[in-house]
């Protein structure tokens, strides 16, 4: 029992390591750029348009079937190719350091684009890595330790790099993001992954006899022809929608109120990200008690609670103790979502294939993240800050009829009970 209590302890912390050092420049980019950027000057379409950086991120499937199936066996096949992708990041952000905002952003843009590929990459093989370490009755608590990783990761990438950004500057601060990076890598080090069994990925995956360019399309098609995950995709399309149309103003709209670099990363970055985690540790417990339909009405509800509420600040009622509150619900809400929502989406991978059947969920993410805030930014300039909160919440309410009516949490599918720590030639 005590071996059994240590090997899983050691599988969680490596687990969160990962997700620190993967959500680190990602969150960096998201958070701390649009409000950097928005101090000198953007417009609000200019700001809804920066997530286009992050295009890889949502196209990342297109290339996920190749790392599944090729890699370095003698260093672990996923292990090796989040150490590649991870060190590629750490030298971008380095090379990043020493550009100018104000004098090279084209450059910096390319730079930071570059660093959104190589994070959306690592992506692949960071979850491929946790869906082979978890079994299925693991998932909510693995997952719970994956939501916290990634918000410490937000609350340093995000949060952290606003208030070192205010007081280091650019240069200082992303050297630090840098080595931190670094540091977070090196429980992966010591990691070593079991060799996966050669054969596991046969049959109806890749026929030699088709087309290479139809066969390697094939993947994804059969993909998405798996019984439930197409009403799944739509659900995660409309909850990813409803929630960024407003995530993406919401802090445009608090530096217009005339708050700080330093007062948005305190209360986004360090106590939003707080309240993420202690959501994503409620989420493991209600999946445990209540199941993941029932989180997952309840994760969805509460934010749609918290996305109404920015409605207030629109009327100027912006005192601390309710722009608190509205950013303690949001975020608790969007911890016990992402939970649940990546829970069933390992539920929905299967084994052999789980870098391409998880990082396809994942793209549908991304890509409705870009597209949505993108379009935020344009209809909020349209109708203003307060028309985009109340079209956030009505999206919201309306995923309770796709959750109730149309989804099937059930794990069918028989290799979804195996558990892997796998590599193969």
């Amino acid at each position: 029992m005590n071996m059994i209590s240590a090997q899983r302890i050691q599988k969680l912390s490596l687990l969160a390591s990962l997700y620190v050092s993967q959500f680190l420049p990602f969150w960096f980019l998201f958070e701390a750029l649009p409000v950097i950027l928005r101090q000198r000057g953007l417009s609000l379409a200019a700001i809804g348009l920066l997530p286009m950086l992050l295009l890889p991120i949502a196209f990342k499937f297109l290339w996920s079937p190749v790392i599944d199936f090729y890699g370095f066996t003698r260093w672990g096949h996923y292990r090796f190719w989040i150490i590649c992708f991870q060190s590629g990041v750490i030298g971008v952000t380095v090379f990043c350091s020493f550009l100018s905002v104000e004098h090279n952003l084209p450059v910096l843009l390319v730079g930071l684009a570059l660093m959104a590929l190589l994070c959306s990459s690592q992506d692949i093989a960071t979850d491929a890595l946790a869906l082979g370490l978890l079994s299925p009755r693991e998932r909510g608590v693995g997952n719970a330790v994956q939501g916290i990783g990634g918000s410490l990761g937000k609350m340093i990438g995000g949060g952290g790099m606003l208030i070192l950004l205010n007081k280091w500057g650019w240069s200082k601060s992303l050297l630090t993001l840098a080595a931190l990076m670094l540091l977070a890598l090196m429980p992966l080090l010591w990691h070593r992954e079991t060799i996966r069994p050669m054969g596991r990925v046969t049959g109806k995956s890749i026929n030699p006899a088709l087309d290479p360019l139809i066969a390697y399309c094939k993947i994804f098609i059969e993909s998405c022809q798996r019984p439930g995950i197409r009403i799944w995709l739509l659900t995660l399309a409309v909850i990813t929608a409803g929630y960024n149309f407003s995530a993406a103003m919401f802090r445009p709209l608090l530096v217009d109120l005339g708050f700080s670099i330093a007062d948005i990363g305190r209360m986004i970055g360090i106590f939003g990200i707080a309240m993420t985690m202690l959501g994503s540790a409620a989420a493991g417990l209600l999946m445990a008690k209540l199941g993941r339909q029932r989180a997952l009405l309840i994760a969805a509800n509460t934010l749609a609670v918290g996305t109404f509420s920015n409605v207030l600040l629109t009327y100027g009622f912006t005192q601390l103790p309710v722009l608190n509150t509205i950013i303690g619900v949001t975020f608790f809400a969007f911890g016990i979502l992402g939970t649940t929502a990546f829970t069933i989406m390992m539920d929905k991978s299967r084994i052999e294939l789980a870098g391409t059947d998880y990082t396809l969920q994942t793209s549908v993410i991304a890509l409705c993240s870009i597209l949505s805030a993108a379009l935020g930014g344009v209809i909020a300039s349209i109708v203003g800050y307060r028309g985009i909160f109340i079209l956030s919440t009505g999206i919201l309410l309306n995923c309770n009829w796709l959750i109730v009516q149309h989804l099937d949490l059930n794990i069918t599918s028989s290799k979804n009970s195996e558990t892997y720590d796998y590599a193969h030639h």
